[in-house]
C-alpha cells in the first residue's frame, strides 16, 4: 500500500508540473489557434529566473513572483514580435516558434552559462512526513496542492467572470466576439501572456523538484505538454488537468513496474485517444 501511495504522489506531482505548462498551451491553442513550439522555452526561462531570484533574495515566494514576471515580459515580447505577424499561417507558426525555441535556449546559455545549475528545495518545504510505513515528501505534496489551486483559480475565472466568458466565447467563435465590439487582439495578448506566465511558474516549481536545471529542459517537457493537450482536448482547461494527471501517473507506475515502457507509455495513450476520440477526451466544441 505504501508503495502505491508513493508512486501516486510522485505521479501527481509530475502531472501538476506538466499541467502548468499544458494549461497555458491549451488556452493559446484553443483561443488563438497558434501552434507555439517555443512554449517550453518559457518554461525553462521560468526555471532559471526562479533559481536566480531565489539566490539573491532567499525567498521562495519572491522567486516564484520573479519567474511569473519573467514569463509575462517574454510573453508580451513574443506575442508582439513573433506570433502577431503569423496569425492564421500554421506552417509559419511552426517554423518561427521552433526557431525562437532555439533562440530562448541559447540565450539561457549566454546569460547563465552552458552548465547545469543546482536548485535547492526551500527549507520550509524540505524533508518529508511519515505516516507509519508511508513517506510523503513535502515538496511533492506542495506541487499537487499548487496545481489544484491554480486549476481552481483559473476555472473560476473562466466560468464565473466576464473575462472568462469572453475567452470561452473566443474559443468557440472569435469572429463573432470581435463583431460584438470586443478587441480580440488585446484578448489574444492577454491570453498569451497568461499562458507564458503559467509556463514560467511551472518552470520555477520544477527546478527544486528536479534538483538541476539546464537550457534544453524546455523541449523535454514541451513534448509531454503537447501530448497532454492532444489527450485532454484543445481548449479544455479541465481536460489539461485530467490528461496531465494521467500522463504523470502512467509515467510513475510504468517507471517502477515496466521501466522499458516508461518513455513510450504516454505516446501509447495518445495514440489510443486519437484512434477512439480524435478530438480529445474533453474537447471544446468550435
Amino acid at each position: 500500500m505504501e508503495l502505491w501511495i508513493n508512486l501516486t504522489v510522485n505521479g501527481l506531482a509530475t502531472g501538476m508540473l506538466i499541467f502548468l505548462l499544458a494549461s497555458g498551451l491549451t488556452l493559446i491553442f484553443g483561443l488563438m489557434h497558434v501552434l507555439n513550439f517555443a512554449h517550453g522555452g518559457l518554461f525553462a526561462w521560468g526555471a532559471f529566473a526562479g533559481v536566480w531570484f531565489y539566490s539573491i533574495t532567499s525567498s521562495f515566494i519572491l522567486a516564484l513572483l520573479g519567474a511569473i514576471l519573467t514569463g509575462l515580459v517574454l510573453g508580451f515580447i513574443m506575442e508582439r514580435l513573433i506570433i502577431k505577424p503569423v496569425y492564421g499561417n500554421t506552417v509559419q507558426q511552426i517554423l518561427i516558434t521552433l526557431g525562437f525555441m532555439l533562440v530562448l535556449s541559447e540565450m539561457l546559455k549566454v546569460v547563465w552559462g552552458p552548465n547545469q545549475i543546482a536548485a535547492k528545495v526551500p527549507p520550509a518545504l524540505a524533508g518529508s512526513w511519515e505516516f507509519g510505513d508511508v513517506l510523503i515528501i513535502k515538496y511533492r505534496f506542495f506541487l499537487i496542492i499548487m496545481g489544484l489551486l491554480i486549476f481552481a483559480i483559473f476555472y473560476f475565472i473562466l466560468k464565473r467572470t466576464k473575462i472568462g466568458l469572453i475567452v470561452r466565447a473566443g474559443v468557440i467563435n472569435n469572429e463573432m466576439v470581435q463583431a460584438l465590439g470586443i478587441n480580440i487582439k488585446r484578448m489574444f495578448l492577454f491570453v498569451f501572456m497568461t499562458g507564458a506566465a503559467l509556463a514560467a511558474f511551472g518552470g520555477a516549481l520544477m527546478a527544486p523538484y528536479s534538483g538541476v536545471i539546464y537550457a534544453e529542459m524546455g523541449m523535454d517537457f514541451m513534448i509531454l505538454a503537447f501530448i497532454v493537450v492532444v489527450i485532454g482536448g484543445m481548449g479544455s482547461f479541465p481536460g489539461s488537468l485530467f490528461a496531465a494527471a494521467l500522463v504523470g501517473l502512467a509515467g510513475s507506475y510504468m517507471a517502477y513496474y515496466v521501466p522499458d515502457l516508461s518513455l513510450a507509455v504516454n505516446m501509447i495513450i495518445m495514440v489510443l485517444v486519437l484512434f477512439f476520440r480524435p478530438q480529445g477526451l474533453f474537447a471544446v466544441k468550435g
